[in-house]
């Protein structure tokens, strides 16, 4: 079979992009498309240094450092990519790589991050936060996400199979496109996160910083705790804003390399995470290094942790994004921690291996293309 593998854009490596990853180690041969690469010469390992084609926005003014503004013109320019020579299309999509144009002689596999999380159900927020949610700006950017959501609904129905990356997404596709899929949760590099059983006394986090990560919520919650040292790793425009708000028990380090931010899960006494995420890499992320995690108990986050009511628990959960019920999570952390094993942790985080989502992929779309060869040649009988 002919494969063309699809991403949203190319422009650094996280948690979509190591999926994609992931998938380009299963089908090597296949063709890279993307609505735009800017990827940095030396980061195009993860891709096997694959030529990538693009879309017109990859030409568009500034596009390199403002692409995310062309988002209206990015369903016409992901139905221009050409894919009709291939047998087989996966789309990685959070965003348009699933609305590719495919014929009935294709098989479309979508892995699904998530549909377009700002067109849906978090458009409200995303207003809000933008500075959108007022006028004549905010009712143009109310009437191109409408237009969106018809197209993103419309091209739902070119895809044959949906993979959501957790049981959450799943459920938003559904809600969204009234599909059905399978779940298969993303990669985590467990065997680069490896466990340390000696933790020192501090809490970390860690996150780019944007409003719904609400790394703003952690530092508020610490600092009315200021017998507990908090340690926080990133940076992004809400770096200042939450610089302001930190205690002097809170040490804000800003961006840090990948090894860094291995010592310190290694070493804290519990990660802390407060977004409402479709997954949640970094939280398994920590378990691999057999720390607990205190986490907001919606999203991915119920999927990826084990509360203290489970048998071999890995964490805490607080059920209201605000700063009482984080202080008090911590509180009953504190109490119960002697519970929560480092090998509880990496037990748990090793579901979650590379190995076994390639396992589980190669599985789902073989048997997928069984389906699709048997129903192509039932049509060529009739």
């Amino acid at each position: 079979m002919k494969v063309a593998v699809i991403h949203d854009w190319l422009v650094t490596y996280a948690g979509a992009e190591k999926v994609l990853e992931q998938l380009l180690l299963l089908y090597p041969e296949a063709d890279l498309y993307s609505v735009v690469d800017f990827l940095p010469a030396g980061q195009r390992g993860f891709i096997q240094n694959k030529s990538v084609t693009t879309t017109f926005v990859q030409n568009m003014p500034l596009a390199k450092k403002k692409y995310r503004q062309y988002l209206p013109l990015m369903p016409l320019a992901i139905e221009q990519l050409d894919l009709s020579g291939y047998d087989l299309i996966i789309s990685s999509s959070h965003a348009v790589a699933k609305g590719v144009l495919t014929g009935p002689g294709q098989l479309h596999v979508s892995y699904v991050h998530s549909p377009i999380r700002y067109a849906w159900d978090l458009q409200h927020q995303y207003l809000k936060e933008s500075g959108l949610d007022i006028g004549l700006k905010g009712l143009a950017a109310r009437w191109m996400l409408h237009k969106i959501r018809l197209w993103d609904y419309r091209t739902a129905n070119g895809v044959d199979a949906f993979i959501a990356n957790s049981q959450f997404i799943s459920q938003r596709i559904w809600k969204v496109y009234r599909r059905k899929s399978v779940v298969i949760y993303p990669p985590v590099e467990v065997d680069f996160f490896t466990p340390r059983q000696e933790k020192e006394d501090f809490y970390l986090t860690a996150s780019r910083m944007v409003p719904y990560k609400r790394i703003d919520l952690i530092v508020e919650a610490f600092t009315r705790m200021p017998d507990k040292k908090l340690v926080v790793i990133g940076y992004g425009p809400d770096f200042e804003k939450i610089k302001r708000k930190a205690g002097p028990n809170i040490i804000l380090l800003g961006f840090q390399p990948h090894e860094v931010l291995k010592d310190y899960l290694q070493r804290a006494r519990a990660f802390v995470f407060a977004a409402l995420e479709d997954f949640g890499i970094i939280t398994v992320e920590a378990q691999a290094c057999g720390t607990p995690v205190i986490a907001f108990g919606k999203g991915g986050s119920l999927e990826t942790i084990c509360n203290l009511d489970t048998i071999t628990p890995t964490g805490v959960f607080f059920f209201e994004q605000d700063v009482a019920s984080l202080v008090e999570a911590v509180k009953l952390f504190e109490l119960e921690e002697i519970n929560i094993s480092t090998q509880n942790c990496r037990n748990n985080a090793l579901r979650f291996s590379p190995e076994r989502f390639r396992i589980d992929i190669n599985e789902y779309i073989a048997e997928q293309c069984q389906l699709w060869v048997a129903r192509t040649s039932l049509s060529g009988k009739i």
